[in-house]
């Protein structure tokens, strides 16, 4: 396969941006092959609706600009429907246990998530951090405008909190035992037939 299309790959399956840094330990592959190949992928990109995007020394799949108004109403239209199974699933995941990485949501949960979380930070109930330990990942915590819509001054505040955080901890602590696996990046999340059933 060509250091583009995996490349390709790895953008799509992470949902948020990574940096050189990063793509140089996953791919295993040298900078100036990897800059090169990502000058392609823009090059291929550039008359797409998705395009990719360069902030500094990290690299994101976004939509074109050229389609910001159909993005806008469909984005405004998603902020009225009620939240999906796997939204709320994620949300509540969020909220007892972090701030906590990407990787740990979806262990805990054990699909890929980032379609949610997306949708979840546009929605303003998530925030997403830099994490202090690891600078080429983030972490994401609850927002101030989750707790105000809960009536809440406080994430401890939320219902029988030490008891499930205990719980979400347990599971993340999993990650660190070998014969323990993450979730496949390839598993898809309920599709929305699939969560109505539900």
């Amino acid at each position: 396969m060509e250091l583009k299309h995996k490349i390709e790959s790895v953008l799509f399956i992470t949902g948020e941006p990574v940096s050189i840094k990063k793509l140089l330990v996953i791919l295993n592959e040298k900078r100036e092959n990897l800059e090169g190949a990502l000058e392609e992928l823009t090059k291929d990109y550039a008359s797409r609706g998705i395009i990719l995007i360069r902030k500094e020394d990290e690299w994101q799949f976004g939509t074109n600009p050229e389609n910001a108004r159909l993005v806008e109403d469909l984005a405004k239209s998603a902020f009225t429907e009620d939240l999906s199974r796997a939204a709320l699933e994620t949300l509540s995941i969020v909220a007892y246990k972090g701030p906590l990485t990407r990787l740990e949501i979806e262990f805990i949960r054990g699909v890929n998530s980032s379609f949610t979380i997306r949708n979840l930070l546009m929605r303003g109930l998530v925030e997403r951090i830099e994490n202090p330990k690891d600078a080429r990942s983030y972490l994401y915590k609850i927002s101030f405008d989750f707790l105000k819509h809960l009536g809440l001054s406080a994430v401890h505040e939320l219902p029988e909190y030490e008891i499930m955080r205990g719980h979400a901890e347990e599971r993340v602590a999993q990650m660190a035992s070998p014969e323990k696996n993450m979730p496949s990046a390839e598993k898809p999340e309920h599709t929305p037939e699939q969560e109505k059933d539900e």
